[in-house]
Formats: C-alpha cells, structure tokens, sequence
C-alpha cells in the first residue's frame, strides 16, 4: 500500500524494528505463562517480565515493584481513578481535573459523578495553561485526588507537575498523572506523584500493553483493584500476562532512555521548520504556547471548512483533528474549546507529530501539500 508521510505519532507509533526483534520468541520459544511457577517455561517468562518492569522502572525513575502492568493507558486510567474512588465507601468525595484532560479521564470522572463524587474541572487560558492559584483555591476538606496530565495529548502543551506535586504533598492529596505523551519523550519525575499511567505503543512498543505506576512506602492509600480473578500484579491487576507485550515495552523503555534527548532537540528543529512554513500562511495560528513537547503542533486554518480540510490534507500526510479516541466524532476538539477556540476554527485544526521515522524531506514534502490544499479550498 501507499501510504501518505506520517505524522500522527502522537495517536501511536511504529514499533522499533530493534522491539519487534525483542518481542518475537516469546510469541513461540518462550511461550510460557509468567504466572506458572512450576517449571521452566513460567519461570523463564517471569523473569523475562521482571526484566522489562526493572527497564521501565528506569526509564521514569521509579523502582520496579512500583510498576503494574496493564492492557494500556486507559485501563491504567481507570484503576488508578476508580481504584481511590472505591477506597472511601460512603464518603463524601471530590476529585480536580482539567478540562482539557484526555476523554479517558474525563470519562472515569463523569461515571463517578453519577455515583455521587463532585469533580471540580479546573479551566485554561488561551494557551492551554492552568492556574496553580486556581488549583490551589479548588481544594476542599474532602478533595481525594487531583487528576492532571502531564502533556496534553492535542497541543503538546505541558503542565506545571512540579509545581502540582509539591501542592499535593502540602495537602497530602493523591496526585494522578495520565503520563502517557510524555513517557520516553521528556525527562520524568516522580516527586509528589502517587500514580502515573503510560503506554507503550506511544513510545515505539506494542499496542495493548501498558503500565501503572503506584507509589511504594507512603502513607496515601494504593488504588483498590478493578479486575478481579487470580491476585496477579501484586493484586492490583489480575489476568494472565501478555509477555511479548510487556517484553517490547521493556525494550522501547531501553531505547527511549538512550535517544530520548537527541532525538527531542533533533524534532523540535524539525517541528520549527514545520511551523514556520504553515504559519507563513495567511489566517493560520498556533494553538499552545511555548511550553510544549518538542515533537508536536496544533494549528489553526482559518477560512476553510474542517471536514473538508482533513480530508483532503490526509490523502498524502496522515494527520489528525485531535485525540485518536475521538477521531469519530465529527464535534470539535474539546481541548481547543476549552482554550477559547471558536467552533470552526476548532473544527479546521490540525495536530501535526513528529516522530524518529521523520525527515527533513517528509516536513518540507507535507507544509507544500498542505499549502496547495490551504489555497485550493479557499
């Protein structure tokens, strides 16, 4: 098949060749269940898994009994979110998020809303920016959990998470990072974080596998299991394990960890390039501010209907409107009419990220296309 220039890394991204290298003989040689603790092939597959936890462990700075794996972000979302909501039954509860978090976490929180907790949906300035003052003025006696991502999956723009976490542990609140954008993209601390949620297939390992991080040692509660069934991950997740998943994401977390900082300066010149070639177009603009990870740009097209926009830029550059999860939806972005966006100008945005499959060739190849289909439409 032919396929258009990609840039979508943020929906997902490629497996590593050196990954899939990793992942194959456990999907033949080495097919043993991780929890079979009688013979040689559980044992080895449980080593195998212990391995890849201790490389993921490194890559965000947290120690291996630390990290729990999942089928992905979203199941890691949900335990995290609806494992604390479980641990205070009968209780009157408050949870602060953001309403430019990702629908997986807007999503979890609005299903609790209706078993009774109050969500406090913290707003943004036109940049995508929270208030830390606001955020601070938003807790109550009974707040739980403050649910803030650390980069936003539409803008790339990046939250104030030290900041966050120093808040959280003054008030000795529960402090959840959907991390998932920005695992293997910039440097990750865990200071004040008590859960964290990544995913490999957005760091060059396998979809469907994932992985919350639960904080050892502190006296804030740990997360009430959502998925019952034979006690694995510590109990926090049972379900047998998918070994060439976790096995790939291990070895992406390796990869990450080595290329992570060239690999950042070397997209942000060519995300520069980028913008400054489709800024150079009437009626455009940037929507995030400077704050933002190296790889991604969410600009406006002014004068020109949405649908008609992506449609045509994707017949040779594959981008997107927005989160890959709400892609379907022909609603505007919710991230872009938090920050102030008008409808249609939300509706003719584009995410546009980079990736390490991404040339010069294919930036300069992708401002011309979109350019011509700028000028065509309008």
């Amino acid at each position: 098949m032919n396929y258009p220039i990609y840039l979508d890394y943020n929906a997902t991204t490629p497996c590593a060749a050196e990954v899939i290298e990793a992942m194959i003989p456990w999907f033949g040689a080495h097919f043993g269940n991780a929890a079979s603790k009688s013979h040689a092939y559980g044992w080895v597959a449980e080593n195998a898994v212990e391995e890849a936890r201790e490389q993921i462990a490194n890559l965000i700075g947290a120690q291996p009994k630390e990290i729990i794996f999942t089928s992905g972000a979203t199941e890691g979302i949900n335990l995290a979110i609806k494992g604390v909501f479980d641990l205070f039954p009968g209780e009157k509860q408050h949870y602060i998020t953001c309403q430019t978090e990702h629908k997986a976490v807007l999503d979890a929180l609005q299903s609790l809303e209706e078993r009774g907790i109050e969500v406090t949906y913290l707003p943004v300035d036109k940049e995508g920016n929270i208030s830390i003052e606001e955020l601070r003025a938003s807790i109550l006696p009974h707040t739980k959990m403050i649910c803030l991502m650390w980069a936003n999956n539409e803008t790339g723009v990046i939250h104030p998470v030290e900041e966050i976490s120093k808040l959280a542990e003054e008030r000795n609140l529960i402090f959840f990072s959907d991390a998932v954008q920005a695992a293997g993209k910039i440097p990750l601390t865990l200071q004040g974080i008590h859960l964290m949620a990544i995913s490999a297939h957005k760091f060059y390992g396998p979809k469907g596998v994932g992985a919350l991080f639960i904080r050892h040692n502190h006296t804030l509660p740990k997360p009430i299991a959502q998925i019952h069934g034979g006690g694995h991950e510590k109990g926090f997740r049972s379900g047998t394990l998918n070994v060439p998943g976790i096995v790939g994401m291990g070895r992406a977390a390796v990869l990450r960890k080595s290329e992570m900082k060239i690999e950042s300066q070397r997209l942000q010149e060519l995300r520069d390039l980028l913008e400054m070639r489709l800024l150079a177009i009437s009626d455009t603009r940037l929507n995030g501010g400077k704050h933002r990870l190296t790889h991604v740009s969410n600009i406006a097209f002014g004068g020109v209907e949405g649908e008609e926009l992506l449609k045509k830029v994707c017949q040779k550059i594959a981008v997107s409107s927005g989160s890959a999860c709400t892609s379907i939806s022909p609603k505007p972005s919710h991230v872009l009419q938090a920050m102030g966006l008008a409808t249609d100008l939300g509706r003719a945005s584009i995410r546009f990220s980079l990736g390490r499959n991404t040339t010069e060739k294919d930036v300069l190849d992708a401002a011309e296309w979109v350019e011509e289909v700028v000028k065509d439409l309008r």
